[in-house]
């Protein structure tokens, strides 16, 4: 009989240490994530200062900043949706900071209609935050540069398309009452580790379940 259970018994105890460890890997990933969310909104609800001198992606994305500029002729549009406004496009233009440094600007959202309508240049007051939107992957389309219509933010080839900085700021608000329907940014990055810790924990429970009937079984047939 103890010859018969100790296979059962070691796929047992490895299936149960495999889940446990799952599980465990999955809380730490839920403090490491949690640590970021926090730090994240310490920075969407600090009071804004002025574009860095020279920002840093990991050091500056999130950084809420308010700068007095220019808005400069030149617009890209990024195909979008919002839910209470339907389709349409964000409006990424060149923005002039009081040093001369050219940055990028999400002034926000338009509808279909008002891609190409005229928009407000010259000086303006932004409040907003610093991002690098990872937006792209390998399904995203390229732009379609002669309709200028691009499919997500890529912060590199956009500040190469109008000769700008590698950096953007999204509006939160500004002095331009006709401006484009702001879209702030918000924290949309998924924290469901908790969930799936319980997931393999309860997994592990049901494996450890399953191991003391089977060896049940297996002493109930040799007794």
């Amino acid at each position: 009989m103890i010859r018969r259970m100790i296979p059962a018994l070691v796929i047992g105890l490895a299936g149960c240490a495999v889940l446990v460890w799952l599980g465990v890997w999955q809380v730490h990933r839920l403090a490491w994530k949690t640590e970021i969310l926090d730090r994240i909104g310490t920075r969407l609800a600090a009071e804004p200062v002025t574009v860095p001198r020279d920002p840093d992606p990991a050091r500056d994305a999130y950084l809420r900043v308010l700068e007095a500029g220019r808005i400069e002729p030149g617009e890209l549009h990024v195909y979008t949706s919002v839910p209470s406004e339907g389709v349409g496009y964000r409006v990424i233009v060149p923005f002039r900071l009081a040093d001369g440094r050219l940055i990028l600007l999400d002034r926000g959202f338009v509808p279909i209609a008002e891609k190409d309508a005229p928009r407000r240049l010259g000086p303006i007051r932004v409040r907003g935050s610093l991002l690098w939107p990872d937006e792209t992957d390998g399904f995203t389309d390229p732009p379609d540069l002669a309709k200028n219509i691009w499919f997500a933010r890529d912060v590199g080839r956009m500040s190469a398309a109008l000769g700008t900085d590698p950096v953007m700021l999204v509006t939160e608000a500004s002095d331009d009452a006709a401006a484009p329907l702001a879209l702030p940014v918000t924290i949309d990055i998924p924290n469901d580790h908790l969930q799936y810790a319980v997931t393999w924990f309860g997994l592990a429970i049901a494996w450890a379940g399953m191991t003391l009937y089977w060896l049940w079984r297996i002493k109930r047939r040799t007794d």
